[in-house]
């Protein structure tokens, strides 16, 4: 398998970031760790050679970011607003330095595909709702959405901006509304270890009272919060959509 791993610094948020890639060529996925993990977490928890075949075949290639959660929402030591901006910071540096770097890599305007489990999950919905221009699908695996959690009973605009539940709510722009109505939405919940699905049901709701057409798979027992829910749920993603 093809394997490239990039670095470069960014100024938006003050440090080195990582990019790993996985694959020659195929519809670019662009993967988030974790909580606490890194741009290596894909490949050191299994996912990547589960999902071999997909990559090899030239159907899939994988774009692994590092996160800065544990500066951002999960800084206990940092003031709530340092945490929002943070995020904002990250937000921004998605859009603006992976993005293009992806299209550079696969030459051309493609379609990027944002994915992700537990804390991932949110940054994949969030990136795609925040901004459906770059990207058009999301595989959002047993996340939690509603980061307002983290903020200590402070709140601010970056905390609104990257809050799906609060801004999605109301959403009026026409603009952003038809974009969105045209991304492929799959949010994955289920009922197995230590899932969580009433977030999953949240924005369920939200992106419907919104008109925006989406997918609330409910994947019973063979969803989970754990790596090998997590497998077997793209593996039947991939073989589906791509």
């Amino acid at each position: 398998m093809h394997y490239e791993h990039h670095r470069w610094y960014s100024d938006r948020l003050g440090r080195e970031m990582g990019v790993a890639v996985y694959g020659h060529y195929g519809a670019p996925i662009l993967v988030y760790p974790t909580s606490g993990g890194g741009e290596d977490e894909y490949a050191g928890m299994g996912m990547i050679g589960h999902l071999a075949r997909y990559v090899e075949q030239g159907r899939v290639k994988f774009f692994c970011v590092g996160s800065v959660n544990q500066e951002s929402w999960l800084n206990e030591g940092a003031h709530p607003r340092h945490r929002s901006y943070v995020q904002a910071m990250y937000d921004e540096y998605v859009a603006r330095e992976v993005v293009p770097f992806v299209r550079s890599h696969c030459r051309g305007d493609v379609a990027i595909t944002t994915t992700g489990s537990s804390f991932g999950a949110y940054h994949a919905a969030n990136s795609l709702l925040k901004h459906p221009d770059l990207f058009r699908r999301c595989l959002a695996l047993s996340g939690v959405y509603d980061l307002s959690r983290y903020m200590g009973g402070d709140y601010d605009e970056n905390c609104y901006f990257n809050n799906p539940p609060h801004y999605v709510a109301n959403l009026t722009d026409p603009w952003y509304l038809e974009q969105l109505r045209h991304c492929d939405i799959h949010l994955a919940t289920g009922s197995g270890d230590w899932e969580r699905p009433e977030e999953t049901y949240r924005l369920s709701r939200v992106l419907g009272e919104r008109g925006i057409s989406h997918s609330l798979d409910d994947w019973g027992p063979d969803g989970g919060h754990d790596w090998r829910y997590w497998k077997h749920q793209m593996d039947v993603y991939l073989s589906r959509l791509f």
